[in-house]
C-alpha cells in the first residue's frame, strides 16, 4: 500500500514539491550563511519525494540554535513552502483518491515551517496500520 501511495504522491505532488525544496536549498547555499538551511531543505526534499513509510520526529537534542534558525527559515523560505503544501493539499483533497495525499501535504506544513531540530525516521508496520 505504501508503494502505491508513494507512486501516486510522486506523480501528483512529490516531484514538484521536492523541486521547490531543492530550489530553496540552492538559494540557501548561495547565501553562504544559511548553508544549514540548505542541508535541511535537501533532507526534506528527499522526504517530499517518497513520504509514506517515514515520519518526522523532534530531535531531543535540538536547542536554542534550532529555534533561532527556524525563525529565520520561516522569514526567508519557510512560508513559501508551507503555502505550496497548503495549496497542493487543498487541490488534492478535491478528489476522493487525492484525500490521503492532501492530508499528507497538510502534515508536511509544520516541517516546512520549522525544519531544524527534526529528523526523518522510518515508520513501523504497527504505526502505519
Amino acid at each position: 500500500m505504501r508503494f502505491i501511495l508513494n507512486v501516486i504522491w510522486l506523480v501528483f505532488a512529490g516531484f514538484w514539491l521536492a523541486l521547490a525544496y531543492v530550489l530553496a536549498g540552492i538559494i540557501a547555499f548561495v547565501l553562504i550563511i544559511t548553508i544549514p538551511f540548505g542541508f535541511a531543505a535537501f533532507r526534506i526534499a528527499a522526504f517530499a519525494l517518497w513520504p509514506f513509510g517515514r515520519r518526522i520526529v523532534h530531535r531531543p537534542d535540538a536547542g536554542a540554535g534550532s529555534m533561532i534558525g527556524n525563525i529565520l527559515w520561516i522569514i526567508l523560505l519557510g512560508w513559501e513552502l508551507a503555502l505550496a503544501h497548503l495549496i497542493t493539499g487543498i487541490v488534492l483533497c478535491v478528489t476522493i483518491i487525492g484525500i490521503p495525499l492532501g492530508l499528507a501535504n497538510f502534515k508536511l506544513i509544520p516541517v516546512s515551517l520549522t525544519p531544524l531540530g527534526r529528523e526523518i525516521v522510518p515508520t513501523t508496520d504497527r504505526e502505519f496500520a
